[in-house]
């Protein structure tokens, strides 16, 4: 029997809202899933920018395995304003550093996060927020006691070149800055360069660049230099 345009239009309209139903009902129980998968992710990046979460690859459940470390590791938390004084009311961990650069610099929530080693010193660890060529880059770069050296960091990215640009979430790219620091001789901030092979280097505050990513290394270069200077008043108080 030959179905007229109503029964067309009922059918499709009837099976439009239950798709949507469903979809909807599987959103809501798998938000704490998707929640859950991204409050790991960020603690296991903090982790490895001071060289944790080495084992994560043997860990049986990943998700209590970086829960105990990051217990473990990071003893302390808390969030500045751009003179460096702690916000109270604010969880360091809640913070979208990405939301805060779009502010203007006296109205950021600027996180810091401590980690306390096995040996008893400290790192302190700043989250990134940058553009790359095709997108947004992000990551955490870990600062020595002297809020001076760096201990390490760890860079990732949305969209950028595979091969090219992408190679900024490689290790060899990573390990550059370890040691470089981002205050000269004269207690002026420099951050760090991110330099092409044809550029002498600046001993203590150069990197090499990405061949073939001049962009992206230029993004990471303007990341690093843009966040790291809201801490300058905090740094150097910290110093005296």
């Amino acid at each position: 029997m030959k179905k007229g345009n109503t029964y067309i239009f009922l059918y499709a309209s009837g099976m439009v809202i239950i798709v949507a139903a469903v979809l909807s009902v599987a959103s809501i129980l798998l938000r704490p899933y998707q929640e859950r998968n991204i409050e790991t992710a960020k603690r296991t990046d903090i982790l490895k920018s001071v060289d944790k979460a080495r084992e994560l690859r043997e860990a049986e459940n990943r998700f209590q395995y970086i829960e105990e470390e990051f217990e473990r590791y990071i003893t302390d938390s808390y969030v500045i304003n751009h003179r460096g004084e702690i916000q109270e009311d604010v969880d360091a961990f809640e913070v979208n550093m990405r939301e805060e650069m779009r502010k203007p610099a006296e109205e950021r929530n600027l996180p810091v996060f401590v980690c306390t080693h096995d040996d008893g010193t400290l790192s302190y660890i700043i989250p990134l927020h940058g553009r790359g060529l095709w997108g947004p880059l992000f990551g955490y770069v870990a600062l020595e006691e002297d809020f001076n050296t760096i201990f390490g960091i760890i860079l990732d990215h949305e969209s950028e070149t595979p091969g090219l640009g992408a190679e900024i979430s490689e290790s060899a790219f990573q390990e550059q800055f370890r040691g470089k620091r981002i205050f000269d001789e004269d207690m002026e901030f420099v951050s760090v360069k991110v330099i092409r092979a044809a550029d002498p280097p600046i001993e203590g505050h150069s990197v090499d660049g990405i061949s073939g990513g001049t962009i992206t290394s230029q993004g990471v270069e303007e990341m690093l230099y843009d966040v790291l200077i809201n801490y300058i008043d905090y740094f150097k108080e910290r110093k005296k």
